[in-house]
């Protein structure tokens, strides 16, 4: 077993800026920034070093304090600075590529600006359930976490590293290769927010690990949303399907971990190069239940396939960390109308999102009490997708009669008509996310 990744939390201004841990409900309304440590930034600061995926490339937790803002005006409450790999000999010692325990310290004492919170990532080297002993690439002895005495070390060790590095939630990596029954514990030891990758898409196998931890990441979701959008044949109704089927299965979707990409599976863009799919597939997991998590490079339109392609370096895009980014930009529209829609009504957050409308090529979601809902209309239709007009009524939407939404993405505003009607203009496949105009007025949002 060992630590593989480290989350920073940067709560946005609205929210408490303690540096006491965070709980489950107070996870909720986060949005993290996965980050591969070694992949990220370089403490020397190049954009320039060459970086061969299958090796040490020299990103570290200094490098991350140097962007930890191009991270918060992407409007992230989190960045992610992950450990690399399966070769823990001491799990007391950080990974000394990354920097010294100072360093890691030097991260969390950023709170002291940036308000963050930390989630790290705790990887056990076990086969799935049962004993494996690796193979001709990789040992992973099993560790019998049965056991009082491994699981006794494991509840000290993850209570010391949660005090020493001021550790607001755990990730724990390959949970399924865990007996279930060691979680409790580990969590209650923990004191925070745990959530698990279940790297599965069957709802039945993934929701029932809610039962011993807080939350898992939606490894179902991240199915049906890649094959909804990664073509314009794509099947909407799975999505809608698999959508209720969640909300059905798991004891609360909305501790989940919504992402569309990840160092483990294939990025979005490597499916299709059609702008319009993937701005809907990223709105569609940032506006979904449960806590988003943008994977570093997404909002550079990385294009890596599979592994270890899928894990290049971010400096090594000729974008780098430009702010100005199509996809940059975008997810900062998109996380600034959840964010805004959060301080606006905190109980957004444990609505649970459902399909209003669907058919062939759209999805039409609703999430957020009447008076103070996101209305998001998601289609597979792509770039070269016609126009025409979608009208959604009001016993759909939730809106009123004569009331003023605004489209947050073109900033353009529209007025439901006597029955509360929403007349939504669709173009070129992109997707539209409408907010009631009273509650944007001095949020920024559009500037307004």
């Amino acid at each position: 077993m060992k630590p593989s990744s480290l989350l920073r939390l940067i709560p946005v201004t609205y929210l408490a800026t303690s540096v006491a841990a965070l709980s489950a409900a107070g996870w909720r309304s986060q949005s993290i920034y996965q980050v591969i440590t070694d992949r990220f930034a370089r403490t020397d600061g190049s954009t320039t070093a060459s970086c061969n995926v299958n090796e040490y490339c020299g990103g570290s937790w200094q490098g991350i304090i140097k962007h930890l803002d191009y991270i918060q005006n992407m409007g992230f409450t989190a960045d992610g600075s992950s450990y690399h790999g399966y070769w823990a000999q001491n799990i007391y010692q950080v990974n000394s590529n990354f920097g010294t325990p100072a360093d890691l310290k030097a991260l969390s004492a950023a709170k002291s600006y940036y308000h963050p919170f930390c989630l790290i990532d705790y990887n056990n080297a076990t086969s799935v359930v049962d004993c494996w002993e690796g193979d001709n690439i990789v040992s992973l002895p099993d560790l019998r976490t049965e056991d009082s005495d491994v699981y006794t070390e494991w509840n000290s060790w993850i209570s010391q590293l949660v005090a020493n590095y001021s550790i607001d939630g755990l990730r724990v990596d390959s949970a399924q290769q865990t007996g279930k029954a060691f979680f409790p514990s580990f969590q209650n030891s923990a004191g925070v927010y745990v959530v698990g990758e279940i790297f599965n898409g069957d709802p039945a196998y993934v929701c029932p690990y809610q039962n011993y931890m807080n939350g898992v990441l939606n490894y179902p979701a991240y199915y049906w949303i890649t094959q909804a959008f990664q073509s314009t044949s794509g099947s909407i109704s799975n999505l809608v399907n698999g959508i209720n089927t969640m909300k059905s299965s798991c004891s609360d979707t909305t501790l989940l971990g919504s992402f569309l990409e990840n160092h483990d599976v294939a990025r979005f863009p490597s499916y299709t190069s059609d702008a319009s799919l993937t701005k809907n597939a990223i709105a569609f997991t940032i506006l979904s239940d449960g806590i988003p998590i943008v994977y570093q490079g997404q909002e550079q339109h990385l294009t890596g396939s599979s592994v270890p392609n899928n894990r290049e370096a971010l400096w090594s895009n000729s974008n780098s960390y430009s702010q100005s980014a199509t996809y940059y930009r975008f997810i900062a529209s998109v996380n600034q109308i959840r964010n805004q829609a959060i301080y606006v009504d905190p109980t957004y957050l444990t609505y649970k999102a459902y399909p209003v409308y669907s058919d062939g090529t759209t999805i039409v979601m609703r999430k957020g009490f009447t008076g103070k809902q996101i209305i998001a209309v998601f289609s597979n239709k792509g770039a070269s997708g016609s126009s025409y007009t979608l009208t959604l009524t009001s016993s759909q939407t939730g809106f009123t009669s004569n009331l003023q939404v605004v489209e947050v993405l073109t900033c353009t505003t529209s007025t439901t008509n006597g029955s509360g009607n929403l007349a939504v203009s669709m173009a070129g496949g992109v997707p539209r996310i409408f907010y009631p105009k009273s509650y944007l007025v001095g949020s920024g949002v559009c500037s307004l």
